[in-house]
């Protein structure tokens, strides 16, 4: 399966009647030409009931133009509704109704199951405009469009007219000023702004319905529980789809984004077990751990390897170099083979069902009665439960203790961690909000301390290894010293932090 290609579009919308005239914008811009008007035709794909486009995605063929081909674009989380990712395939890759095969994977959480066929047809009447810099080189594009809407029998059903401008050079300080100085030169003209894509606007309100897992508000503090929990499954599951999504497209760190997704939705779940159906939320969980230890090798590795690479930087030569290279060809090969499985666990079964599961889950949780009670009479107990674990696991913590004993911590910290950041919102104080930061420094304290152990594994097992020559193992025989302090400098750490964190619980109002 070839990769598709992908850019990160970035432009402004318009609409406006069909008797608009284009404002002068040579005293806005001087450099700006009209290119040669041209003819297109795009068939969107969907499911019957518009899956993609409620999750503000598109999904088209279309041909003309010098771009004609698959297109899919998808919204890049925290940047707005103007700016998205584009992935193109070429226009044989597959026919009307015949997703090819690269794209269909990468929108498979998504749409899980259920079937993608043409859902409407625009043919679009195209007029570009080229605006250059002052040194010619091209910036932003303007396009003014004629849209004709069609039916499945090339009948016409609607027609409307629509401006776009679009980066040229998304890192160019002089594009992104073009892009305003048009934009307001349009406002000012009469030109009405928009987010909306072409075929949203032509399929109507059924095309910007909430998406399958919508975003839920939460309630305040007087507000019921039961709207808290949908909420925050809500969030996580939405969260854990797109990193999926951010995985089959191979970005960096989507690994661990879906690692932190499922980590937070089973904490959740187990934090907010006595207000749910038991069963339901532990069956739950055992998926998301499956999904978690299929993810694992990948993240895990990524990990090890860059602290193995800038610890072994602080030893002389030759030996940073020979540790270097000895712990970058055993992970590469590692994580090559993980990545196989873990992407045949994505495509399985087994996970589109874990996805079908956790979109019910956000919409219908099965939530028992006394959820149904105000969050500041039921949430806080749940809260202080996740609270006192860890506390009573921090007071096992010695010194020269076992290492397990620290890792069990670690697990405590994260889950109590994810239960205040789960209520945070429904009590937004400052205090509450000095208790999750000090939970999360003291987690990252305790992650590196379980990062700083399991290195000195890896190291120790790669050293033994029958293939490793003396050189190599004495160079790693220095880094495992290395990992040795900084798991014991990690535990002064935490000891130092702890009381702090403590405090911080105190003073939460929530214990």
């Amino acid at each position: 399966m070839s990769a598709p290609t992908s850019h990160r579009e970035i432009e402004r919308k318009f609409r406006v009647h069909a008797l608009f005239s284009w404002p002068d914008l040579s005293m806005v811009l001087p450099h700006i030409e009209i290119q040669e008007a041209f003819s297109m035709t795009a068939v969107y794909h969907d499911t019957s009931d518009l899956t993609l486009f409620r999750w503000k995605v598109t999904l088209r063929r279309r041909e003309g133009g010098a771009d004609q081909g698959w297109h899919l674009k998808l919204p890049v989380l925290g940047e707005g509704d103007w700016t998205r990712d584009e992935l193109q395939a070429p226009l044989e890759s597959g026919a009307i109704g015949q997703v090819p095969a690269e794209l269909a994977d990468i929108i498979g959480p998504l749409v899980r199951a259920h079937q993608i066929s043409p859902v409407v047809e625009l043919r679009t009447q195209r007029t570009p405009r080229i605006v250059r810099g002052s040194d010619h080189q091209p910036l932003v594009e303007m396009v003014d469009d004629t849209v004709t809407v069609v039916d499945q029998h090339g009948v016409a059903l609607a027609i409307f007219r629509e401006l776009e401008i679009e980066l040229l050079d998304n890192d160019a300080p002089e594009a992104l000023d073009a892009m305003e100085r048009l934009s307001t030169a349009l406002l000012e003209a009469g030109a009405v702004p928009g987010t909306m894509s072409k075929a949203a606007a032509a399929l109507g309100p059924r095309a910007t319905a909430p998406a399958d897992v919508p975003e839920l508000p939460m309630p305040p503090r007087t507000g019921m529980a039961a709207d808290a929990i949908r909420s925050t499954i809500a969030g996580h599951v939405r969260d854990l789809i797109f990193a999926d999504v951010a995985v089959r497209r191979d970005l960096p760190d989507a690994v661990h984004q879906v690692r932190v997704a499922g980590r937070r939705l089973r904490s959740i779940l187990r934090t907010f077990d006595p207000l749910l159906e038991h069963e339901w939320a532990e069956n739950l969980e055992e998926e998301l751990s499956w999904l978690a230890s299929e993810m694992g090798i990948i993240r895990d590795s990524e990990v090890l390897e860059e602290r193995l690479v800038a610890h072994s930087a602080l030893l002389p030569e030759p030996q940073s170099e020979l540790a270097i290279n000895a712990i970058r060809g055993a992970l590469h090969r590692r994580v090559g083979a993980a990545r196989s499985g873990a992407m045949a666990a994505l495509r399985s079964d087994r996970h589109t069902y874990l996805i079908e599961d956790l979109v019910t889950a956000a919409r219908e949780p099965r939530i028992l009665d006394n959820a149904y009670q105000a969050c500041e009479d039921v949430l806080p107990p749940l809260v202080a439960k996740a609270w006192d674990a860890l506390a009573k696991s921090c007071r096992r913590l010695e010194l020269q203790g076992p290492p397990h004993e620290w890792h069990r911590a670690r697990i405590k910290a994260k889950r109590a961690r994810y239960a205040v950041d789960a209520v945070l919102p429904v009590f937004p104080t400052g205090a509450v909000r000095r208790l999750s930061k000090s939970l999360a420094e003291i987690t990252e304290l305790l992650g590196d301390h379980q990062d700083a152990f399991v290195a000195q594994q890896f190291v120790q097992e790669l050293a033994q290894n029958p293939q490793t020559d003396g050189q190599t193992g004495f160079a790693l025989g220095l880094l495992h010293t290395i990992e040795v302090e900084a798991e014991y400098e990690g535990r002064l750490e935490f000891a130092e932090t702890w009381s702090g964190t403590k405090k911080a619980a105190r003073n939460s109002g929530l214990l």
